[in-house]
C-alpha cells in the first residue's frame, strides 16, 4: 500500500486544472456565434464554415477514448501538460490563419490534443483529493462543465463585435500556458507507472475512420439532406463498417487501444448509459432554445445567449453545497430529483408560445439549473464508482466520448425533428386558408390591405412560425419523458459509490 500524493498547494492544482478544462470545453461552443464574420473575413460561404466546428468535433471524438492507452504510455501529468500546452499552440494557430483551410486544419489537430484534457482532469482530481473530499473536486467540475457552453456562444459574441475573431482563439494562449505551468510544477512529485503497450493498429484505424465518418455524417446530415445525398450514404457505410470491426476486434483484443471491457462494471454501465442519455436531453435543449429564440422570437445572438444563461446560476451557488454533502445521500436518489426538475422545466417550454416575455423563458433556464446542479456530480461519482484506480482515466475517456457522441446524435435529431415536424404543421394550417373560408377571406382583405400577395406571405410567415412553435412544444414534451425514464435507469446502480480508489488510499 502506497500513500496518496498530495500536491504542494490543492486549491492551486484545482485552479490549474479546472481552467485548462473550463477553456477546453468553451472552446467547444465560442466559435458558433463567430461563423459568419469568420466566412466573410477568410472569402467563403456560411455552409463551408461550418467546417470550423466540424473538424474540431470530429478530431476530439477520436482522441477521447484514446486516453487511457495514452495515459499509460505517458502518464496522466505529462499528458496532461502537453496537452494543454499543445492547445495553447494550436489555439495561437487558429488566430493568425489566413485561409478557411489553415483554420480548419489547426482546429482539426486544436480538437485532437483537447480530447485527453477532460478526462485526465477528471482522473487528476480524484487522485489529489482524499476520498472525503472527491465530491467537491467532481462537482467543481461539473459545474465547470455546465457554466463553460454557457459562456462560450455569449463570449464570442462579445469578442467578435467589440474587436475581431481570433481573439476568441488568442484568449487560450495565457491561460494554457498559466494552466500547464501551474499543474506540471504542483504535480511533479507524483509517481506514475507508465508502460509501452503494443500499439494495436487496426483498433486505431477502424476507430478513426468509424468514428471519424460518424461525425461527420451527424453534423453535415442536417444540411446535405440526409440520405438524398450520395456524400451521406457512403460515408455512413465507411463509418458502420469501421465500428462493426472495430467492436469485434477489441473485444477479443489481448491489449485493445480502447477498453471496452469496462462496461462488466455494473455501476460503469448504468451510470455511462445515465450520463450519455441525459447530456443528449441536455444538449438538445441547449441547441433549441437559443435556435427558438432568434428564429421564432426575433432575438439576437447575444439576447439568446442572456435568456439562456440564467442555467448557470444555481449550479454555480450551489456547487460548494453539492460536493460537501452529496456523500450523505443516496446519489441515486439525488440524480432522480434533478431528472425530476428537468424533466418538469422540459413539459413547461412545452406550453410555451410565440407572444411569451424574456423573463419566463430566463425563469424556465433558471430552475432547469437546479436540475443541473444536481445532475453531473452524483452521475459522475457512481459511474466511476466501481473502477479500479488505474481504470479511471481509461473509463472517464470511455464515458465522455460516448457523452460527445450522444450530444451529437441529439443536435442531429432534435433538429431533424424540428425542422420536420414544423413543415408537417405548416401543411396542416394552411389547408384551412382557403378562398371558401370567410375567416380566410376576412384576414386577407384586412392584412394585405386590398393586395392579395401581401396578405398571402404575411399569412404564409404566421402558419411558419406557428408551425416552429408547435413542433418546439412537441420536442420538449418528449424530452420530459425522456428525463423521467432515466430515473428508472439510474435505481440500476448499486451502492457504496465510493471509488474503489480510495480503498487503495490511491493507489498511485
Amino acid at each position: 500500500m502506497t500513500t496518496q500524493f498530495r500536491p504542494p498547494n490543492l486549491a492551486l492544482s484545482t485552479i490549474g486544472l479546472s481552467l485548462a478544462t473550463f477553456m477546453q470545453v468553451l472552446d467547444t461552443t465560442i466559435a458558433n456565434v463567430s461563423l459568419p464574420t469568420i466566412a466573410g473575413n477568410l472569402g467563403v460561404s456560411n455552409n463551408q464554415s461550418t467546417w470550423v466546428i466540424t473538424s474540431f468535433a470530429v478530431s476530439m471524438a477520436i482522441s477521447l477514448p484514446l486516453t487511457g492507452f495514452l495515459t499509460r504510455r505517458f502518464g496522466e501529468v505529462k499528458l496532461f501538460t502537453a496537452c494543454t500546452l499543445l492547445f495553447a499552440l494550436t489555439s495561437f494557430m487558429c488566430g493568425i490563419s489566413q485561409s478557411m483551410g489553415m483554420l480548419i486544419l489547426f482546429r482539426a489537430l486544436q480538437g485532437a490534443v483537447a480530447g485527453p484534457m477532460y478526462p485526465i482532469t477528471q482522473s487528476l482530481l480524484i487522485g489529489i483529493y482524499p476520498p472525503a473530499k472527491r465530491g467537491m473536486a467532481l462537482a467543481l467540475l461539473a459545474m465547470v462543465t455546465v457554466v463553460a457552453p454557457i459562456a462560450g456562444p455569449i463570449l464570442g459574441g462579445l469578442i467578435t463585435d467589440n474587436y475581431s475573431w481570433p481573439w476568441i482563439f488568442f484568449i487560450n494562449v495565457p491561460i494554457g500556458i498559466f494552466a500547464s505551468m501551474v499543474v506540471a510544477n504542483q504535480l511533479r512529485g507524483k509517481v506514475e507507472k507508465t508502460e509501452r503497450p503494443k500499439i494495436d493498429y487496426v483498433g486505431l484505424i477502424t476507430l478513426i475512420l468509424g468514428v471519424g465518418a460518424l461525425q461527420i455524417v451527424l453534423d453535415k446530415g442536417n444540411d446535405e439532406d440526409w440520405f438524398n445525398s450520395t456524400f451521406i450514404i457512403v460515408t455512413s457505410i465507411i463509418s458502420a463498417i469501421n465500428i462493426a470491426i472495430f467492436l469485434i476486434w477489441e473485444l477479443t483484443d489481448k491489449d485493445p487501444i480502447v477498453d471496452l471491457k469496462l462496461f462488466r462494471h455494473r455501476n460503469f454501465t448504468a451510470g455511462t448509459i445515465a450520463l450519455v442519455l441525459a447530456y443528449a436531453a441536455f444538449f438538445a435543449i441547449g441547441l433549441l432554445v437559443p435556435l427558438w429564440l432568434q428564429r421564432n422570437l426575433g432575438y439576437t445572438s447575444t439576447w439568446a445567449g442572456y435568456a439562456t444563461a440564467p442555467l448557470g446560476v444555481i449550479p454555480v451557488l450551489l456547487t460548494f453545497f453539492v460536493g460537501k454533502y452529496a456523500s450523505r445521500i443516496d446519489l441515486r436518489l439525488l440524480a432522480s430529483v434533478a431528472f425530476m426538475v428537468m424533466g418538469a422545466t422540459c413539459f413547461m417550454r412545452a406550453d410555451f408560445f410565440i407572444g411569451i416575455d424574456f423573463h419566463h423563458v430566463a425563469l424556465v433556464q433558471l430552475i432547469q439549473g437546479l436540475g443541473v446542479a444536481l445532475f453531473f456530480m452524483p452521475i459522475l461519482t457512481i459511474l466511476l464508482s466501481d473502477l479500479q484506480q488505474n481504470e479511471i482515466a481509461s473509463g472517464s475517456g470511455l464515458a465522455t466520448f460516448l457523452r460527445t457522441l450522444g450530444g451529437s446524435f441529439s443536435a442531429s435529431l432534435t433538429t431533424l425533428l424540428w425542422e420536420r415536424r414544423a413543415v408537417a404543421h405548416h401543411e396542416q394550417l394552411a389547408e384551412h386558408i382557403t378562398a371558401y373560408n370567410p375567416a380566410s377571406q376576412t384576414a386577407m382583405s384586412q392584412l394585405g390591405h386590398g393586395d392579395p400577395q401581401v396578405a398571402g406571405s404575411v399569412i404564409n410567415n404566421m402558419i411558419t412560425q406557428q408551425g416552429y412553435q408547435i413542433s418546439f412544444n412537441e420536442v420538449f414534451h418528449a424530452l420530459g419523458w425522456v428525463f423521467i425514464g432515466l430515473i428508472f435507469v439510474i435505481w440500476l446502480a448499486k451502492p457504496p459509490f465510493t471509488p474503489k480508489a480510495s480503498a487503495a488510499a490511491g493507489g498511485h
